[in-house]
């Protein structure tokens, strides 16, 4: 794979899109290729066959593009469908997972919530999570509907934001929660407003910035340097056509973006290799 090839990152919506600023603030000189599948958005209510499909479709679409590296920029995806990629992948693959780990390390209350989707917080992946980090530390598990489609909307502020925030929040608080994970990717653009809510003594654990690191890891010598005659470009592809697609990703990139369309044999969720 050439050094110029970029990063491909995907996630059910635009909420990845914070994982891919954190590559973009770690790996300055990477192209980047980000696929939102807002279309589908959000996958916390899906089937896990559903999801396994749709990232076996989105990873593929990815790779054909030539990318170097897959990052599942998506807790439920990677909980779900992350061993199913890496068996067929023909390159890295990187996952994230909530941050329950560092967070049982740092909480001083000895009570840990976590916010993700439903299909997170009923996991496997987060079961045994809790198992391995848990001792002496109770882990709260809060699953969070209605959150994913606000941020798709950019609605990070709102009132019916603050009031989703406020309802699963205040039994958390109530229970001693002094540390929050943020295990879903599009809760990292709700940061400020979850802090105006608990205050400054809780402290917020977001693993963008692990993953980005992590992406670093995994690329090894396939890191490409810098080139002034060639600066870092980001492509983004969505699987949903609605207007004010652009205006979003542009807010939440903080930069103007024009967003593709994915092609429509991987929007209807047929992966390169099951079209060919």
């Amino acid at each position: 794979m050439a050094l110029d090839s970029p990063i491909g990152v995907f996630d059910s919506g635009v909420g990845g899109l914070a994982i891919l600023r954190a590559i973009r603030r770690e790996l300055p000189d990477e192209d980047l290729l980000y696929v939102a599948d807002s279309a589908n958005a959000p996958y916390g209510d899906r089937a896990e066959s559903f999801i396994g499909d749709r990232a076996d479709a989105i990873a593929g679409f990815l790779i054909e593009s030539g990318a170097k590296a897959i990052v599942v920029a998506c807790n439920t995806a990677s909980v779900v469908a992350i061993e199913r990629l890496r068996s067929w992948s023909s390159v890295p693959v990187v996952a994230i997972e909530p941050a329950i780990k560092p967070a049982s390390r740092t909480t001083a209350s000895g009570v840990v919530a976590v916010l993700a989707t439903t299909r997170t917080i009923a996991s496997e992946s987060v079961a045994r999570l809790c198992a391995a980090h848990g001792g002496g530390v109770e882990i709260l598990l809060q699953a969070c509907p209605g959150l994913v489609e606000q941020v798709e909307r950019a609605d990070l502020a709102g009132h019916e934001t603050r009031a989703l925030l406020e309802r699963y929040l205040s039994p958390l608080l109530a229970a001693g929660a002094d540390t929050i994970v943020l295990g879903c990717t599009h809760y990292s653009f709700l940061g400020d407003t979850i802090r105006t809510i608990v205050g400054p003594e809780v402290s917020l654990v977001d693993p963008a910035a692990a993953v980005a690191r992590q992406t670093a890891r995994r690329l090894g010598s396939s890191r490409r340097g810098a080139s002034p005659a060639q600066p870092a470009r980001a492509e983004f592809f969505s699987s949903s056509g609605a207007e004010g697609i652009d205006a979003v990703m542009s807010a939440l990139w903080r930069q103007d973006v024009t967003v593709r369309r994915l092609p429509e044999a991987i929007a209807a969720g047929v992966s390169p290799k099951e079209s060919a």
